[in-house]
């Protein structure tokens, strides 16, 4: 048995595991990327579903796991109900957009959320957003391109090129006068640096990171902690060219973290 299995559509949201491993070292941690249906973000919701849904079956029957975090804000707003339906055994954490805490940040009252078009267009933004940020405009920019620029070069693109990837994301939210803005994407958390720099001053950036790996370590009782997986491991679900490859030894070099292959 594992104690936590994160899912994404690609890497991106390796942070979410990291992050839990500061905090419990000794956790048996699996990462699965769903690299053979990426993106999500372009899909429909019931594409969304289905591919989540079949995915967690694998998981589930490989690697038993006591907690799934869905470390993908377009899975999790689309699929979590779905999941805690269909696998009724298992605890799921999901990811949404940070809006409270933006909106928490913000002196303008104008928020930006930066995500896949998926999750900027799902109705449960619009939720929290009246629940949380009701007082706030919030300005949404699905941003595909950069997920896929993320996922596919920036592991091994210099500094100056991932300034220049995320500088039009930056330069919309500016013109919108946004002073905090949403990282509602798993896969911009691995440069948070970069959008910090990027959005120095006046930009607040923001991300959801801390209190879903909280709410995760709550999930997990000490008792049920096991320890088959002792060292983090990466899995993929499609197969991966050369300079795909290139970028999975790399981040895996980076983290310190065992690439597995295809589940």
């Amino acid at each position: 048995m594992t104690d936590f299995v994160f899912i994404d559509s690609g890497v991106g949201g390796i942070p979410y595991m990291m992050k839990l491993l500061e905090k419990k070292p000794d956790a048996s941690c699996v990462y699965v990327a769903d690299t053979a249906n990426f993106p999500y973000g372009e899909k429909t919701h019931e594409q969304v579903v289905k591919c989540v849904t079949d995915l967690v079956g694998k998981i589930i029957s490989k690697f038993a796991p006591k907690v799934i975090v869905l470390a993908c804000n377009t899975m999790s707003v689309n699929a979590l109900d779905t999941l805690r339906t269909d696998f009724p055994s298992v605890n799921f954490v999901g990811t949404v957009p940070a809006i409270k805490l933006a909106a928490s940040l913000s002196k303008k009252r104008r928020i930006g959320l930066l995500a896949t078009k998926a999750t900027c267009e799902n109705p449960y933004n619009i939720e929290l957003k009246n629940k949380f940020a009701s007082d706030c405009v919030l300005v949404t920019r699905g941003d595909g391109q950069l997920v896929s620029y993320i996922e596919h070069n920036a592991f091994t693109a210099s500094r100056a090129e991932c300034l220049n990837a995320i500088k039009p994301a930056i330069d919309f939210f500016r013109q919108q006068d946004c002073d905090a803005v949403i990282l509602g994407c798993t896969h911009f958390l691995n440069f948070t640096d970069v959008f910090n720099e990027a959005c120095a001053p006046d930009i607040k950036v923001v991300d959801s990171v801390d209190g879903v790996v909280r709410h995760a370590l709550e999930i997990l009782q000490p008792s049920e902690s096991t320890q088959e997986v002792s060292f983090p491991t990466l899995y993929i679900t499609g197969n991966a060219d050369s300079d795909e490859k290139k970028q999975y030894d790399t981040l895996c070099n980076k983290f310190n973290i065992k690439f597995s292959g295809i589940i």
